[in-house]
């Protein structure tokens, strides 16, 4: 995932207006991360996911609140300041490619020093891996998306999980 996406006005307006409708028919509190395809003008209803989702983690490096920051504080009811944006910024997922148990990681620090831009690692400790599950996320803040995504890409592919 990325930030900022690349969407016309109307395209913006017409996905906050979808993702406000769901939302508020579902009644609850904090983030809920309503996932469009966009396509030109059109703009398609793809899932929701009722909590922070780690398609949001890009708010770990792009912006100084993150999802579970702006999560946090919707649900005890703080305020919310400005969300400012960094810049533009992506993830890239790190996806393990079998089943195992107790995985170790191996390229952090060659992750963390690709050049181009500011990188960040979010690994996710979880016990055991299977096929495509995500075990953590590389983050990338450029100069522009294209850049970032490309730096999250290139980051991710230097981490390798530990079978």
């Amino acid at each position: 995932s990325w930030q900022p996406a690349a969407m016309s006005a109307q395209a913006l307006a017409d996905a906050q207006d979808m993702a406000r409708k769901v939302v508020d028919d579902l009644g609850g509190y904090g983030i809920f991360g309503v996932e469009f395809f966009v396509k030109g003008e059109e703009v398609i209803f793809s899932e929701l996911s009722p909590r922070p989702h780690d398609t949001g983690m890009v708010t770990l490096i792009s912006q100084n609140l993150s999802e579970f920051d702006l999560h946090a504080r919707a649900v005890l009811g703080l305020p919310v300041p400005e969300v400012r944006l960094f810049g533009p910024s992506a993830s890239a997922v790190i996806l393990a490619d079998r089943e195992g148990e107790a995985p170790g990681y191996e390229g952090i620090a060659e992750a963390l020093a690709v050049p181009g831009g500011e990188i960040d690692l979010r690994i996710f400790a979880k016990p055991t891996t299977r096929p495509y599950r995500r075990m953590g996320v590389a983050l990338a803040l450029a100069g522009d998306t294209d850049a970032a995504r490309a730096l999250a890409a290139q980051a991710a592919g230097k981490v390798r999980i530990i079978y």
